[in-house]
């Protein structure tokens, strides 16, 4: 299929890889933008993919709370140097990031960090809920892995939709910040609190309230 050069514009900046290699990734995975991406980086072309084992000792620690006190999010995110890290574009970044924690509530920050215990109790679940679904025995193996999947998109906050644009996950926001900046950088951890979390209350959304002010 003939590729557009808006396709090969957005890849490169997705990526930071040369214009070349992003028209042959979507050559190769007919177009489809987010299969390019996994290409360039299975290829080691992306900016993400080369900057990806340089160490990130810098960058900052970040707060967010929400309107009224509601919610609370501490993030650290690292880049490489000092200098990218007191940028505002960086600093925007890191923000942008710890909003999107306090409205989409993630566990996690990648899959990796997810328990073995945690997986086991959830393809149970999900294994379960198959089953009494009526799914022929063979193919529930099958259906828990792509149901897994979702899991990580809704838990871990690198696979979630960003919720400024949920034509983008967090992992691409990162892919693409690292192009632009030019260094390696890692969501290292966070922490969210939630008003009476625990505690038996009135029932009140304060994510959903965080999402609608980042969408205004």
């Amino acid at each position: 299929m003939a590729i557009s050069a808006a396709s090969v514009k957005e890849l490169r900046e997705k990526t930071g890889a040369g214009m070349l290699d992003c028209k042959k990734a979507l050559d190769e995975a007919n177009g489809d933008i987010q299969k390019a991406m996994d290409i360039l980086r299975e290829k080691g072309l992306s900016a993400a993919a080369k900057k990806a084992g340089r160490v990130a000792s810098e960058g900052v620690v970040e707060s967010y709370i929400h309107a009224g006190g509601k919610i609370g999010v501490l993030v650290e995110v690292n880049c490489e140097t000092d200098f990218v890290a007191l940028t505002d574009d960086f600093q925007a970044f890191v923000k942008d990031i710890a909003m999107h924690i306090a409205a989409s509530n993630p566990s996690y920050v990648s899959r990796e960090e997810v328990s073995q215990d945690d997986l086991d109790r959830e393809r149970e679940v999900l294994k379960n809920q198959a089953l009494n679904e009526g799914k022929p025995a063979n193919i529930v193996e099958k259906m828990v892995e792509g149901r897994l999947s979702k899991y990580y998109e809704e838990y871990c906050l690198l696979e979630q939709q960003f919720i400024k644009d949920p034509d983008k996950t967090i992992a691409d926001l990162v892919n693409e910040k690292v192009g632009t900046i030019g260094e390696n950088i890692s969501i290292r951890r966070f922490v969210r609190y939630e008003l009476g979390e625990g505690l038996e209350k009135k029932e009140e959304n304060f994510a959903e309230e965080v999402k609608a002010q980042m969408k205004n």
